[in-house]
This record gives C-alpha cells, structure tokens and sequence, in this order.
C-alpha cells in the first residue's frame, strides 16, 4: 500500500500524516550491509540516517500555483490559520508549527508533524484539519511528499513547452506541471499541453481526477506501457510530422526503499532482488523518453529508491549507447536551499543471499539473468569522468526531515545513434508510421539495438498498411472523430472509452450558443468536442488547438482515457431562453475572455450573498446590480468579481462565477467546495456552515449516491447543480418531463448503466490505487 501517496480529496488527504501506524520491526540487516557497503551515506551520518528512516514522514503540502489565488489561499493560511495554531497546546504538549519548505519557490509547499489525532483534539486544529480536506478537493491544494515536488521544478517548464509525464499515476506531479503551464493566467489556451501516460488502466482514472481539479484544456491523459508508447503524429502546415517532447517527466516504478518512513512493509519485504528485477524495465522507459525527447529538451528521471543499480547504473548505461547525444545537465545552483548528496561514480552488485559483484566478468552464468552487464559501472576511467554522474542528486531522509529520492537532469544535444536515419522535427515524415522505432527500446542489457533496412516484402505490406490506416485517419479527421484504437492494432484492458467527437465548422448548435453570449469571433469553436456521435449532444467540452492536433491525428494508436474541460451543459428547456446550454463553472476561467454578452459585475458583499443563499431574491443584492439585471433576460450568467485595490482588506484576486438569472432572483451555480473556499478568502467563517451542510446532505440516500458518484471516471460534477436547476424551474412556472441539466456524474453521454453500476465502478476505481501496489514497486 502507498500509504498516504494519494492527493485526491476528502477524507484521504490526511490518512497519510504522521501517527497511526501498527507496530512494525523498523530492522533490517541486509538493507544496513548493503548501504554501509556502498557508502551512499556520508562517513559520521549513519546513525542520523538510520534513525530518521524509523521517523515518521512530516506531512507536507503545496498551494496550487497557476491560480490567482494561491497567494490568497498562502495569505489565510498565515494570517487566519497559523495564527490560531501558535501558542496552542493539546495535552499539555505544544503544537509545533508548520514550516515552509525553504527550496520551494514563492512559500507554496509546508510541511508539518501534525498527525490526524491531534487535528481532531482541538476545534482550532479541526477547523485547520476541515480547511485542508476542503480546498483539497477544490483542487487548491495538493497533499504531496516534499521530495515529489523535485522532478516538476528542475523540468524547467514554460507555458509553450510540449510535455509527457510517462508514469504520472496518481498524478501530483503532473498538477504540478499543469500549473507552470498556466503560468499566466490572461493566456486561456497556453501553447503548450501535457500528455499523462500510465500502464495501469485503473489508475489512469486517479490521475484524470487529480488533473480534473485544476480545470485545464491542455491536458491529456493516455493509457500505454510507457517502455513502448507509441510515436503519435501532428500536422504541421499539411505536412505529418512526428511529435517530439520539449520536456519529459521520467518519473519510474521502483523498489521504494527511499519511502520506508510512510511505506514501513518495505522494513521487512526488501531484498536486493526487487532492484535487480525493475533495473531493465527502468532502462527500458528511460530509452523510450530520450527517443521522443526533441533536440535541445530537457527530461528528467527521477525514483523513490537510494539504490544505485535503480539510479546511477541507468543513467550511466543511457549515456553511454547515446554515444555523446546526452549529458547531464549541472542543477548544482537550482532550488537552492535543497540538500543533496552528488551522484556515485562506484558502486557493487549484490544478490539477496547477500553475494556480492563488481564485475560482470565475475558472474556465474546461471546469475546472468538476475544480473545484467549495465548494472555495473563503467570501468573506463575518461569515460567515467566524462559522464558527469555527480551531477546527480540523491536526496537522503536525515539531511531536511524528508523521504529518500534520486534525481538526474538529461539534455539532449543530438538525435540518438540507433534513430539517426529518423527524420528531424522539421522534416516530411517517411511513409512508415514509426512502429520500428516505437520498438527499438533497447533489450535489458542495454545493447544497442539496429533498425535494419525492410525487405521488399515488408516494404509492399506496410504500404499497403499504412494506406489502408492513411485512409481510415482521414476518414475520421473529416468527420473530427477520435475514437478508440481499433482493435487490431492494440488489444484494450479496462473500461471501453467513447470517442472524442469535434463539432463540424458549420455545426447548427454553436450558433445560438455564440449570439447568445456575444462570443468574440476569435473564439476557437473547432475546438469543442463531445462525448457521443449520436443522440443529443448534452455536455460541450474543449480542448487547446494543440490538443486537437494530436488527437486527430492519432486516433488509430493512441488509448486516450480523457482529455478537455466542460463549457457548456444542456438544459432542456433552455431554448425558450435563446439557448439551450448553460455555462459550466468548470470552464468559466477558459470561456471568460471570449464572452461579450451577459457579464454582470458584482461588489464583494453580493458575491458573499450569492455563495452563502440558496436562492436570494433579486432585492437583497445592491442596486448596481439589480440596474444591471434588469433589462437582462432569464437565462445562464457570468458573474465577476474585480478587486478594489483601494481596499486591500477585501479579498484581492478576480473571481468568475457562473450563475442563473431567474423572474425574481439571482444564484449562483458553483460547486460547495468552491463556494466554501471563495467564503474563506473573503475571512466568512465557513466551518459551522459546512457542519449543517454536511449533516442535511447525510439525511437522503440519494445525494450521498450523487456524491459518490463524482469519482466516476474521474469526473467532478456541480454539487447539488439537479436541485438547484429543479428550483429554478418552478420558479419560472415550468414544467418538464426530462431533467433540464445532465444529473449524472458520468460526463460520457452515450452510456446507459445505473447509477449503481456507476457507484461501484467509482468505487473500484478509487480503491485500486490501495491494492494494485506493493512494497516492490513503489512510484511518488
């Protein structure tokens, strides 16, 4: 179990603070000979080593930074929360305070030593505790180990780069680099995107509940054995060309030995052989990164492991057949503050009955499936030195209070040596796919593998091939379809996902939506897609242009899980009204810039009126507001907040909400959380509301089915949005026979299981990531 890894909301975010833990023989001797051994720990340091490795981890959090308000949310955290915290005692201990992590730009990640317990002892500590679980789940905060914030940072990301995160499950460090790519956030569709890839079907569904909070268009997340994931394609002024990577996150399954403080089965599972065994599969999806990484990019690999056969051995062994094609890059002056030890230049090879190795010529042949020749280091002393292994960092427990890690920074200068006859970025693709390189990873032992030339035969069948995929790619580019690979060419696990369908040119939908909203003629409406092909279309999302590119492009080899932010819902009845979708909230802060109509502008005493009352009546709001509503007619709004500068006690951050303009009244449609965290950047205490809240939710069986329902595939879904809507048709005097707004968590139009069915699969999607890991392979 990765215990207290996950950052997806709710009850979870605080399972994994200190305390709590069965008791456990923190011994292991082999673990101790093994590390002694190889001198990874400086001369004096074992002890302190040793000892932290039995603490327990401080929990450690982040403040989401693409938002405008992170540095509100940092501003109440200080100055309401901490505040409370000082001085404070529970059983006549004093509570400590937390800490920022001083590496960490802008004061956005903290760490603290408060267990579960003691945040349930005191109110002060229970209203810090509700606040935490709360903008979790708004997806202003994420729970996060400190040393996984380290690979994102030395990526060195800007908003234009094009990324691939290969093994992102359950995704905190792929928020992370969604954030930097809306780094600015007057720019709603940065140039740049993220593709987040894992092998495990299930756990797909965590990673795409993890991006889903931070509302992005630029994010895709795909479903691949990253040791293989496919070369996709775009179109770059109607030529195909093949995508390469400005940036790859290279974040490999490992044994986890640097993760003993939260992960404590690893004290009596681990043995040598666990590395020995991931050391190939490691070596394999490092060489598939640099493959796709473009010239001049940068791609980090990074493990929760201290052992050098996991580390050093595959960064050695990729350098080396890279032939000069990569170096490591010297981050020796970035993240300042942050302790790290160099990489090692020499290191031995053990085998769990405790034998030991130093040169490959030294191992029986009946070892020399357990032990491979890159394992070793390399022998050549100018080689060695020319390689740079110190610039590696590894990161140990005892130095900053933190888990174990391994960091190495890869540039690449030049095009690998087995890829030279590949084409450039800039070149016409060759009429083949790709398919040889996308297998030309090198075999375990890290030998060079050779694309030999086809034969004629083969030549003849992969034209026909490709013509035959030529033709169905541009069947389905015409009609803006991405579906599901067919099933020929890749065998599919898990859930079946619907196809990606874009809205045609001329499609009759989107004209009432774009007068209706005096959408500006810049808005990029090709870039709306839905989830079904047939039927009413009644969810509206979108993608970034760059996004569109790749998946139609690609949809014959790709396994694409979700991608896109919801815009628009339908609402039935909408029409009478001049439209028939309402604005989602979910995608407000992409939609605004481009909306020209039906802006109302509110002062911060409506906004608190509009988040704490269920349905206020248009007189209780000033009478700016009530002029500016008065000759507007009922429909979907768009309600914003400016701060005042002149006022810097008022909350001092933008705020776009959306809402619905009634006969009488005005609401706004957002979701509780995100009611609850405007409410507390503005200092209303929300923590009693929340009680009552809780304890009315908790009287029908049918909204705790809603609840739950929010994980399916996951989805976010507007909290109480079918009730509200309900509401606001009486109120209008109409009567309907269908739900005017999708009530269904599932945002996949076209499928037709219960809402039973639709809870367990939610379930087994959440509870997958406690059963599908253990000790033996563990990835932050």
């Amino acid at each position: 179990e990765r215990r207290g890894r996950r950052a997806d909301g709710g009850g979870a975010f605080l399972q994994g603070w200190a305390g709590g833990y069965p008791e456990i023989v923190k011994e292991n001797e082999l673990f101790e000979r093994y590390y002694r051994e190889l001198g990874i720990v400086p001369a004096g340091e074992w002890d302190a080593f040793m000892a932290a490795l039995r603490e327990p981890l401080p929990a450690t959090l982040r403040i989401t930074g693409y938002r405008s308000h992170a540095k509100e949310i940092l501003h109440c955290l200080k100055e309401k929360y901490f505040r409370e915290l000082q001085d404070l005692e529970v059983d006549g201990q004093k509570v400590e305070m937390p800490q920022s992590l001083s590496w960490y730009p802008e004061e956005l990640a903290w760490h603290t030593n408060l267990s579960r317990k003691i945040l349930r002892k005191s109110p002060q500590l229970e209203k810090f505790h509700q606040f935490l679980v709360s903008e979790t789940e708004c997806g202003n905060i994420s729970r996060q180990e400190a040393v996984s914030m380290i690979p994102p940072l030395l990526l060195d990301v800007s908003p234009h780069h094009k990324i691939l995160d290969m093994c992102a499950a359950p995704g905190s460090k792929t928020a992370q680099l969604i954030e930097m790519l809306h780094a600015d956030m007057n720019v709603p569709f940065p140039k740049g995107f993220v593709i987040a890839n894992d092998v495990d079907n299930k756990r797909c569904y965590l990673l795409v509940h993890q991006a889903k909070r931070l509302n992005s268009p630029c994010i895709m997340v795909v479903n691949h054995d990253a040791s293989s994931i496919p070369n996709l394609q775009i179109d770059v002024d109607g030529r195909k060309e093949i995508l390469f990577y400005d940036r790859i996150l290279c974040d490999v399954p490992c044994s986890g030995d640097g993760t003993m403080r939260k992960n404590i089965d690893v004290w009596k599972k681990w043995t040598t052989q666990n590395s020995l065994q991931l050391h190939g599969l490691q070596l394999r999806i490092a060489t598939r990164g640099v493959e796709q990484l473009a010239e001049g990019g940068r791609m980090v690999y990074s493990t929760c492991s201290l052992n050098p056969i996991e580390n050093e051995a595959v960064i050695a062994s990729l350098l080396e057949k890279s032939q000069g094609a990569l170096e490591l890059a010297d981050v020796s002056s970035e993240l300042l503050g942050l302790k790290r030890m160099p990489g090692i230049t020499k290191w031995k090879v053990m085998l769990k009955d405790g034998q030991w190795f130093e040169d490959w010529k030294d191992v029986p042949s009946n070892r020399q499936t357990q032990i491979r020749p890159t394992m070793f280091p390399v022998k050549d002393e100018e080689k060695l030195k020319a390689m740079n292994l110190e610039r590696c960092l590894r990161i140990l427990p005892h130095h900053q209070n933190t888990g174990g890690f391994f960091v190495a920074v890869l540039i690449k200068k030049s095009p690998m040596p087995w890829n030279k006859r590949q084409p450039k970025v800039h070149q016409k693709l060759p009429q083949r796919t790709g398919d040889t390189e996308a297998t030309a990873a090198n075999s375990g032992d890290g030998s060079n593998c050779i694309i030999e030339e086809p034969t004629l035969a083969e030549n003849e069948e992969s034209k026909k091939m490709q013509e035959l995929q030529n033709s169905d790619t541009e069947q389905s580019k015409k009609e803006g379809v991405c579906g599901p690979p067919p099933s020929k060419k890749m065998k599919l696990f898990g859930f079946k996902e619907d196809p990606f369908v874009f809205l045609p040119e001329d499609d009759p939908l989107f004209l009432p939506i774009q007068k209706f909203y005096a959408l500006d003629p810049s808005f990029p409406k090709t870039n709306l897609l839905t989830r079904t092909q047939e039927g009413k279309k009644r969810q509206l999302y979108m993608v970034s242009k760059e996004l569109r590119n790749v998946l139609l492009n690609n949809s014959e080899k790709m396994k694409v899980i979700n991608t896109g932010i919801k815009v628009w819902s339908r609402n039935s009845d909408g029409e009478q009204f001049g439209c028939a979708f309402r604005l989602a909230q979910e995608g407000i802060y992409t939609l605004y810039p481009f909306i020209h109509a039906r802006i109302i502008n509110v002062c911060i005493e409506d906004v608190k009126i509009l988040l704490t009352q269920e349905n206020p009546f248009l007189s209780k709001f000033s009478s700016e507001t009530q002029k500016k509503v008065k000759d507007m007619a009922m429909g979907s709004i768009v309600l914003k907040y400016d701060p005042d500068p002149e006022k810097p006690h008022d909350l001092q951050c933008p705020i776009v909400l959306c809402g619905w303009q009634g006969k009488t009244s005005l609401r706004a449609f957002v979701p509780k959380n995100e009611r609850l965290h405007y409410l507390r950047m503005m200092g209303v205490e929300v923590f009693k509301a929340k009680r009552k809240e809780e304890e009315l939710e908790n009287k029908t069986e049918e909204e705790v089915q809603h609840r739950l329902a929010q994980t399916e595939e996951g989805m976010d879904v507007e909290d109480k949005e079918q009730d509200l809507v309900t509401k606001m048709e009486a109120e209008i005097g109409e009567e309907s026979s269908q739900s005017p707004v999708e009530s269904s968590a599932m945002e996949i139009e076209n499928k037709t299981e219960d809402l039973d069915e639709s809870i367990k699969n939610a379930n087994s999607h959440v509870s997958q990531e406690s059963k599908d890991m253990d000790a033996s392979n563990v990835k932050d």
